[in-house]
């Protein structure tokens, strides 16, 4: 059964960067309710205008490295819109750089954003979106599986995002909730912009032009989230063709989820459980 769009509360963050942008507008072409959060106050509020305001169109502040602001931030799209369906976990940043040359705040602040980011905000949105029976989204990549030189903090991230995800559905699933990854290849964004900027990202993938690092369009990726929401996916591979060597590795993993976590134990285990401070 299709899980229609038209009509739910889908909140976003890193809403004002090229994919933010874009899912807004396919989204609200498809009826959906969009609460926008972003860093960058001002970008939001012009989005919100961009898309005609209104009690529809909500935007909102959101830092992901700080649990404070992704908390109040959600909890204010929460009370604007009575709830949320959909959280799309959405901020993200790169940086090529190899070990031996990279500061140290600089990996920190890739695994802070990327994984860290993502976890706060399905933290901050899981009470809202429990109420509703919803989805979780999050946006990996194939760096997930595809690990390149000078990016260990970047597919460490979303790899991290991806084995994250893996777990949070198993603790949620009794509860309704869905959650979902989305593995793109390379395309076109403001983060791309900075990659072909950037001479070491130029090398290592050579502009992205051809072979096995060519770039698909931004539509593609759009138009297969969209596709993942309303099929509440686990896994969003694109393009369709990258799929073997993305589910590889979660085939034994099925198995195992099916034959040693059951909801009941799962459940219980929940409920035994600590915040994890003692």
């Amino acid at each position: 059964m299709t899980y229609a769009i038209n009509g739910r509360v889908i909140a976003i963050t890193g809403s004002t960067g090229g994919l933010g942008r874009a899912l807004a507008i396919a989204l609200q072409a498809k009826g959906a309710r969009l609460a926008l959060l972003d860093i960058n106050a001002d970008a939001v509020a012009e989005q919100v205008q961009s898309l005609g305001g209104g009690q529809d169109v909500w935007g909102g502040y959101v830092d992901v490295r700080s649990w404070e602001a992704v908390e109040a931030g959600i909890n204010a799209a929460a009370a604007h819109f009575g709830g949320i369906d959909v959280m799309i976990a959405n901020s993200g940043i790169a940086i090529a750089s190899p070990m031996e040359k990279i500061a140290p705040e600089a990996f920190d602040r890739v695994i802070d954003i990327n994984l860290n980011g993502a976890w706060r905000t399905f933290k901050a949105a899981l009470p809202h979106v429990q109420q509703r029976r919803g989805y979780l989204m999050a946006i990996s990549s194939m760096a997930a599986f595809v690990h390149s030189p000078l990016q260990a903090q970047y597919t460490a991230s979303k790899a991290g995002v991806w084995a994250m995800c893996n777990s949070i559905r198993l603790e949620v699933r009794r509860l309704g909730v869905g959650v979902g990854t989305v593995h793109p290849t390379f395309f076109p964004t403001n983060m791309m912009d900075k990659v072909h900027a950037d001479p070491a990202g130029v090398k290592i993938w050579g502009g992205n032009s051809k072979g096995l690092w060519k770039m698909i369009t931004l539509e593609e990726v759009v138009a297969a989230i969209l596709r993942g929401i309303e099929r509440r996916e686990d896994m969003v591979v694109v393009p369709a063709k990258n799929a073997i060597p993305a589910r590889i590795p979660g085939l034994i993993r099925k198995w195992i989820e099916r034959a040693g976590f059951r909801d009941r134990d799962i459940a219980e285990a929940v409920e035994l459980a600590g915040d994890g401070l003692n």
